[in-house]
């Protein structure tokens, strides 16, 4: 049986419920009273059942009356917690490895000291950031590209500065014969024309700045990887282009509360 029921209906039927009398229900409407029990009257006819009992003195709810008044709160209740409650929600983070290690970790800390929410960080590709962003799957995504669309927006963040680091003094113009410790072949040759002989590859910013605190090799990383308090060698690079970290989300007409307070977290930061 497929029931077509006007919501104007059950919310006649819910604030006479509510009152137990149609006067005050009128109030609460806005509309005549006669209005309201015409709307509860067809309400019934629609589910082929009485909700009401009428009389001159009161209102009474049937057994069928009770019952629906308890599933029509429950989802009134629902619809409260899905758009208006602050209870803990989880905020759904996509980023770049590079950018977690140190920068990100101080962030991470901040917010759960001010804030309830959770959070859930994945680390993936800069395809597989925008791919999982525009399907919903994260709600916020941390890369190097500027994304503008009709479903996304970008906003830059700090330029990401790219330092040369080693254990010992190292004269930067001349590292060919040096271990070479990169995250790929690819990002190590855009630095250099001439590919040198040791190159140890390693998919995880920690673990390369990690080697090189042991003496293994010398590498190219973003500054803000490294802590403050690192007695790491650090040398300037001259990059033929600047790039700049991006925080990037969908574009919500009202930008939800949990996202929102770490937005505004990062800018102060930032």
């Amino acid at each position: 049986m497929n029931l077509k029921v006007d919501f104007r209906y059950l919310k006649a039927f819910l604030v006479t419920a509510k009152h137990l009398n149609f006067s005050k229900a009128a109030l609460e409407l806005g509309i005549a009273q006669s209005a309201v029990s015409r709307q509860i009257k067809l309400l019934e006819e629609s589910l082929g059942n009485q909700l009401i009992i009428r009389s001159s003195k009161k209102v009474l709810l049937t057994d069928k009356g009770e019952l629906l008044l308890k599933e029509i709160s429950d989802f009134e209740g629902q619809v409260q917690d899905i758009f208006y409650s602050h209870r803990n929600k989880t905020l759904r983070i996509g980023i770049l490895e590079g950018i977690l290690v140190n920068w990100f970790t101080d962030i991470i800390e901040e917010y759960s000291q001010m804030s309830q929410h959770q959070l859930q960080i994945e680390i993936n590709s800069i395809e597989k950031l925008k791919e999982r962003l525009h399907d919903g799957h994260y709600d916020l995504i941390f890369t190097i590209e500027n994304i503008q669309s009709e479903l996304v927006s970008s906003l830059k963040l700090f330029e990401e500065k790219m330092i040369l680091i080693s254990k010992y003094e190292i004269n930067p113009k001349d590292t060919q014969d040096l271990t070479w410790i990169t995250y790929s072949e690819q990002d190590l040759l855009a630095l250099y024309k001439k590919r040198p002989e040791n190159i140890i590859v390693v998919n995880s910013m920690a673990t390369i700045i990690n080697l090189v605190e042991r003496g293994m090799g010398v590498a190219v990383v973003p500054e803000h990887t490294l802590r403050s308090t690192s007695k790491i060698k650090r040398y300037e690079m001259k990059s033929p282009t600047k790039q700049f970290i991006h925080l990037s989300t969908l574009n919500f007409k009202n930008m939800p509360g949990h996202i929102k307070e770490l937005i505004e977290l990062i800018k102060k930061r930032s």
